[in-house]
């Protein structure tokens, strides 16, 4: 379909290892790429323009959480207003999330907790549970997730909508039901399954720069981003 290899989450695991382990592109370069692509996508969906936009980037506790505070680096470059709403303590946030808060929260990017109030935002980032995540969504997050469908804002999800099954496509309950979502490097096996649809909305790639070699290795023959950084898909 459309040219691209489709990924299991154990698939994406070993393209992620390779890209780290044997070229040397680490954990923080994933990231900042993965969130400029957020960003890229945010932008086009406000119409080119985020200028005094108002976007909250809902961030877990892992990698994916870390992708929305680069994302919401860029957006508050752009112009937005930006507020980031942490789905659990600082504390038990992973070591390169922290660094990558630690950037927005110096540039006065507000830091909310799960409690925060999301009325009048016009876009939110989902950048809560990331591939690795198997299984429903605990409680602090399924709150989050909840309070984000109920207030019909729309959603972009990174990488995947929190709660859906990146490699069967089978939502867990709840999840997050997203206008579109920018998934990382390549498409996961999930979004093939017809049930994914109403949760993934539009779906777009994003590059994060694993090497040629790698795509290769995973039956990806030809460069997937020849005609940009965020490619539409579905």
């Amino acid at each position: 379909m459309n040219g691209l290899t489709y990924v299991t989450a154990e698939e994406m695991r070993r393209i992620d290892q390779a890209a780290i382990e044997e070229y040397g592109i680490d954990v923080l370069s994933l990231m900042e790429n993965a969130g400029a692509a957020a960003a890229i996508l945010a932008r086009r969906i406000m119409g080119g323009n985020t200028c005094q936009k108002r976007i909250a980037c809902l961030a877990g506790k892992g990698n994916n959480g870390g992708d929305g505070f680069v994302a919401s680096r860029h957006l508050h470059n752009w112009g937005a207003e930006v507020a980031t709403v942490l789905s659990s303590e600082k504390e038990g946030l992973g070591e390169i999330a922290v660094r990558q808060l630690r950037s927005i929260e110096a540039m006065g990017v507000p830091v909310l907790d799960a409690s925060a109030d999301l009325a009048g935002f016009d876009l939110l980032l989902d950048a809560l549970l990331g591939y690795n995540v198997k299984g429903a969504p605990r409680e602090g997050v399924a709150n989050i997730i909840r309070k984000a469908n109920d207030s019909r804002i729309p959603i972009l999800a990174v990488d995947i909508p929190s709660g859906l099954d990146p490699t069967t496509g089978e939502p867990n309950d709840p999840c997050i039901i997203a206008k579109a979502t920018v998934t990382l490097a390549l498409p996961k096996t999930g979004f093939l399954n017809p049930a994914s649809r109403r949760f993934v909305g539009d779906l777009f790639l994003g590059d994060v720069s694993i090497p040629r070699q790698v795509y290769t290795r995973f039956s990806q023959v030809s460069p997937p981003f020849q005609k940009g950084q965020v490619i539409r898909i579905m």
